[in-house]
């Protein structure tokens, strides 16, 4: 059996992919001309990752990581940049005394290359089996010239030139410039992609559980391009840079189907561009996996489950509050329910649920589409947000002809959202008949598994918070968290969920306080409570909930 072979069956006895699969990846092979292996990345039905261990598995091989490429190139006077891309091939060692090149390979039975670099070099090679997604972000930092080749040096010129524009962001260079940052992002699990133009230079940053990491930087005259690129593929408009844009990108990354939402405003230096990554593999439509606790779990539940009402995700931008609408919806779609969605913008496509895009440029608010869509006789309606009186009351009147209503606010906690409404000039009578339930959440860093440290909870702390546990976890910093100390986020949150007493306060007008009270006499546990809590099991650290919550020290 030849070594590809063996590499596929090697796939197949493993169990991370079938032979019809291989049979699918060799019909592509033979259209595209890419190997049966790079077929199967294309297709998705294997990660780099993964063919790169069972490519050292197989030739026992040593793997490549990340840390181990040189901070500087390795000969260059003997290697050019442009073979080494076409190869996918980077030397990240000399062995000192042996006369050996080590060399970090994407295909490890290239001989040829192999071969070439030793006679190029008069070394011996030894190869190391590359993460290709590490090999060219390695040659992206050492050899940036090769990024930069066809790239006009007049910056001024092609600001004002849209057809040039067109042409350079057309060009390869620039292609494999923008995939790799796109694919850098997919793979570490970034959420944001932000480019930003400056005079010197272009800054490209990465956000990683709420927090922007710099990645890398790319000369300034390179901005139109990298800009223009980005535009084509959302089809925007790459001519008009006085006025904001935005759109939608859907490409394939590394054989995975991954969506983009772009969004552009013009700057001082040139267009300002953020891509949001909305990679459905990565997000957990589970409240669990979420981090919610039991009660808040129990609480939804019981909104959920009621024949119609409002029911509220209150949080600032970005705190997960889309997530946990759609865990809800999710949770709640079934053949005999019917689910319509107004949003500003469609974040991720629901199987099975009607999704309408607002389009305010066009007349296509909140209030109009909710107005409209209770006609089609929904027997659930999720309205993105509540932003005015308007489509507050006709979110109430939905509800109360038999709609169950979901929503989101901007509002610091559950009890502030009845304030909140209140202060719109919705009705108190009307927001107590309809009212099912209010969450109010945060998203928190989660402390990284791998370097966490303890220590004994000072008895200061513990008297200032109430906090139970006999330990306090802190962050530390490892090659597996990007040396944060923290990966992934989680939600903490508390539920209201209206009882005789705070419908009888929010008839009678009574205050934000008054009604928190009552809710936690009633058994609400506080998002403090829940966030002290997960503290204390170790997922998270008191100075995230701190932080989340603002509480005051």
């Amino acid at each position: 059996m030849s070594t590809p072979d063996a590499a596929l069956a090697l796939l197949i006895a493993g169990g991370i992919c079938d032979a019809i699969a291989i049979e699918r990846a060799r019909g592509m092979a033979r259209e595209s001309g890419l190997s049966v292996t790079q077929a199967l990345v294309q297709l998705g039905l294997v990660s780099e990752r993964m063919l790169a261990e069972n490519w050292a598995a197989m030739l026992d091989f040593s793997i490549t990581t990340a840390e181990s490429y040189p901070h500087e190139p390795l000969l260059p006077d003997r290697l050019r940049p442009r073979f080494l891309r076409a190869a996918r091939v980077l030397p990240v060692a000399i062995v000192p005394g042996r006369n050996i090149l080590v060399l970090a390979m994407a295909d490890p039975l290239d001989r040829f290359s192999a071969a070439a670099i030793s006679l190029a070099t008069g070394l011996e090679t030894q190869i190391e089996v590359a993460i290709p997604i590490e090999l060219e972000a390695a040659l992206d930092r050492l050899y940036p010239e090769a990024e930069t080749e066809a790239a006009p040096p007049d910056h001024a010129a092609t600001e004002d030139d849209a057809e040039r524009l067109k042409d350079m962001a057309s060009e390869a260079p620039v292609i494999r410039l923008v995939n790799a940052i796109i694919a850098k992002a997919v793979e570490t699990s970034a959420s944001d992609i932000h480019i930003e133009p400056f005079e010197d230079r272009v800054r490209i940053r990465y956000r990683y559980d709420g927090e922007l990491q710099d990645a890398e930087t790319q000369p300034a005259h390179l901005a139109p391009a990298i800009i223009s690129r980005l535009k084509i593929l959302a089809r925007l408009d790459i001519a008009e840079r006085r006025l904001p844009q935005d759109g939608r990108i859907r490409i394939a990354v590394r054989g995975q189907d991954v969506v983009f939402r772009i969004a552009t405003a013009p700057g001082l230096h040139g267009e300002i561009l953020v891509l949001r990554v909305l990679d459905r593999s990565a997000i957990s439509f589970d409240y669990v996996a979420q981090g919610h606790d039991a009660q808040v779990i129990e609480r939804l539940n019981t909104a959920l489950a009621a024949p119609n009402g409002i029911m509220l995700v209150t949080g600032p931008t970005g705190s997960g509050k889309t997530t946990t609408l759609y865990t809800a919806l999710l949770s709640l779609n079934a053949e005999g329910v019917k689910i319509i969605t107004v949003e500003d913008p469609i974040e991720y496509q629901l199987p099975g649920v009607n999704q309408i895009q607002v389009r305010p440029q066009i007349g296509l608010g909140f209030a109009t589409l909710l107005r409209s869509i209770v006609r089609l006789d929904p027997n659930v309606i999720m309205v993105g947000e509540i932003r005015d009186l308007e489509t507050a009351e006709i979110a109430a009147r939905a509800a109360l002809t038999g709609h169950l209503v979901l929503s989101t606010l901007h509002t610091n906690s559950a009890a502030a959202a009845i304030t909140r409404l209140r202060d719109m000039g919705l009705e108190d009578y009307l927001l107590s008949a309809v009212l099912r339930g209010v969450l109010a959440q945060r998203l928190v860093r989660r402390l990284c598994d791998a370097c966490k440290t303890s220590a004994p909870t000072p008895p200061d702390l513990a008297r200032r918070y109430g906090f139970t546990g006999a330990e306090i976890w802190r962050a530390c910093g490892c090659s597996a968290c990007r040396n944060t100390g923290y990966r992934g986020r989680q939600a903490i949150a508390e539920f209201l969920l209206p009882d005789a007493e705070i419908e009888r306060l929010i008839v009678t007008g009574a205050d934000q306080a008054s009604i928190e009270r009552a809710a936690v006499a009633g058994g609400m546990k506080t998002m403090l409570h829940n966030g002290l809590e997960a503290a204390a099991r170790g997922e998270t650290t008191l100075e995230e909930i701190l932080r989340a919550v603002r509480a005051e020290e």
